[in-house]
Formats: C-alpha cells, sequence, structure tokens
C-alpha cells in the first residue's frame, strides 16, 4: 500500500482516485484547500508540483503542508469565540501573512464593522516538516495507478521520514516571540497543529501546565485536529499564558507592543476579496 495518503487532496484509497483523475490533477497541479496551484514544489524543480498533502508514518496520516489545515475553512470559524468584542452584525475577515513584532502570522481572524477593526486573533499553521524526500513514494504510487512516471523515481531507495524536533522547537521558539505581543494587545495568538503533533509537544517540552480545558482568558491557545471520515476535525483544546510558553523553552517575557499599528495595517487591508463566510 502507498504511503501517500492524500494527493492534491484526494484520497489514495477512495474511489476518485482514477488513472485519469490523477493525470489530471498531475497536470492541473491544483490545490483544493489553497484554490489555486500547489506551492509545494520539488527543489530540483520548482514548477513541478509535489501534491503530497498526508502521508503515512508510524501507521499514521501525518499531515506535511499547512494548506491542507484550511479544508473548509474551519479553522478560522473554530477560532470565533475568542473574538471577545465580536457582535452581531460585524463581518468576518480573514488576512494572511501579516507581520508583527516577533515575526510574520499565518492568519488574522478579523472582526470588523464599517472597515473598522473591532477584534482580531492571529492564527499560527504547523504541519510536519519532513526529511529526505517524498518524491519517489509519490511516483510509485503514480505508476500503480498506471501513469507513466521516470522508472528511476520508481527505483529510488531514497526515504522520507518526519523531523519531529525541529519542527516542534522552531514553532514554540516563533510562539514565544509572538505570543507576548499579542498577549500585551490582550488579543488571542492560536496554533494550528495535527493532535499528532501536539501529542509529540506535550511529551517532549514542559507543557504540563497547559490548560487542558481551554480558558478564554489565556492569550495563547493550541487547536489540535485529527483526520476523521469526514474531513478534519476538532481533536482538542488547550491554553497557557505567555510564562506557560516561555517555561516550555526556559525563555523571559519581555514588554508588549503598539496595538494601534497592527490596527491600521489590518484596517488597510480589509477588503470584499478577505470576508470569511460561514456556511
Amino acid at each position: 500500500m502507498s504511503k501517500v495518503v492524500e494527493f492534491f487532496g484526494v484520497s489514495t484509497a477512495s474511489r476518485e482516485a482514477t488513472s485519469e483523475k490523477l493525470r489530471a490533477l498531475v497536470d492541473s497541479q491544483a490545490c483544493p484547500y489553497r484554490n489555486s496551484r500547489c506551492i509545494k514544489t520539488r527543489k530540483s524543480a520548482p514548477d513541478v508540483a509535489i501534491g503530497t498533502c498526508v502521508v503515512t508514518h508510524s501507521e499514521k496520516p501525518v499531515i506535511i503542508c499547512p494548506h491542507r489545515m484550511l479544508e473548509r475553512r474551519k479553522v478560522f470559524s473554530d477560532c470565533i469565540h475568542l473574538l471577545s468584542l465580536h457582535q452581531p452584525g460585524n463581518d468576518f475577515h480573514v488576512l494572511p501573512e501579516v507581520e508583527v513584532p516577533g515575526g510574520m502570522v499565518d492568519y488574522f481572524l478579523v472582526s470588523s464593522r464599517g472597515g473598522k477593526v473591532r477584534d482580531f486573533v492571529g492564527i499560527e499553521l504547523q504541519t510536519m516538516d519532513t526529511t529526505g524526500t517524498v518524491w519517489p513514494e509519490r511516483q510509485r504510487f503514480l505508476k500503480s495507478k498506471g501513469l507513466r512516471v521516470d522508472p528511476s523515481d520508481v527505483a529510488s531507495k531514497k526515504p522520507f521520514g518526519m523531523n519531529w524536533k525541529m519542527t516542534a522547537k522552531t514553532i514554540l521558539v516563533q510562539l514565544h516571540h509572538k505570543v507576548e505581543t499579542f498577549s500585551g494587545w490582550q488579543k488571542h495568538l492560536v496554533l494550528i497543529v495535527q493532535d499528532v503533533l501536539l501529542d509529540y509537544i506535550r511529551r517532549e517540552f514542559a507543557t504540563s501546565h497547559l490548560e487542558s480545558e481551554a480558558r478564554v482568558g489565556d492569550p495563547m491557545h493550541f487547536h489540535a485536529y485529527r483526520i476523521g471520515t469526514s474531513g478534519l476535525e476538532l481533536a482538542s483544546r488547550l491554553s497557557t499564558d505567555v510564562e506557560g510558553v516561555a517555561s516550555a523553552l526556559n525563555r523571559k517575557t519581555t514588554a508588549p507592543h503598539d496595538l494601534a499599528k497592527i490596527t491600521a495595517t489590518l484596517e488597510g487591508r480589509i477588503g470584499p476579496a478577505t470576508r470569511l463566510v460561514l456556511a
């Protein structure tokens, strides 16, 4: 059985994964979660999208592309309760890649009215980084479905693995810098991960202080998702404060940053194209 679980958004075990469908996906390189071309490309051929959203590792499906977390935009609607200043009649907007003191935040979920920001939540997506290369496994899967591929790719013995430690440590360091800023603004920052990654973080880092019953008052929230039969499902929610993130890395906290500057940045980017429509 192939270790490729999902290819350009299509389950490799489904009836939809026909040779005709797969050939069309390889040609179009379309990502259904971004509604545009897949940007997970080969280093040696940047015009070729790999398209591997989910793979099997240690007999579990592991998400290796952050855009896979955008299915049905559920990760955004699951953060609405953290918009404590939101009121009925306000619009929701999703703004990608917003720079704050401490680095770039993947998305901002904004509650606005009349073009003015009433509240916001920062949202970071983190999935597993891989070691080695998934390409030979991808090519073997396509060959098994009758598609023509380079024989040398199929014969390749190059493996792939999961970079658990580096993935976890890198995101915790980034959160440490950013959550201080959000706490100073009295706003929330949410990390979106797969359940298997959160399980690893809880095992390997000093996170016993994380609240298993997430508290709205905490600035740092963790939303863990699993791949269910009907798609992405929220599995658990945890929360902590600035000191909680710092203690996981034995870091010290610093002073907050100016709220007015980030509010002006968000208001300058709000528009019809950023509006979040709830199903």
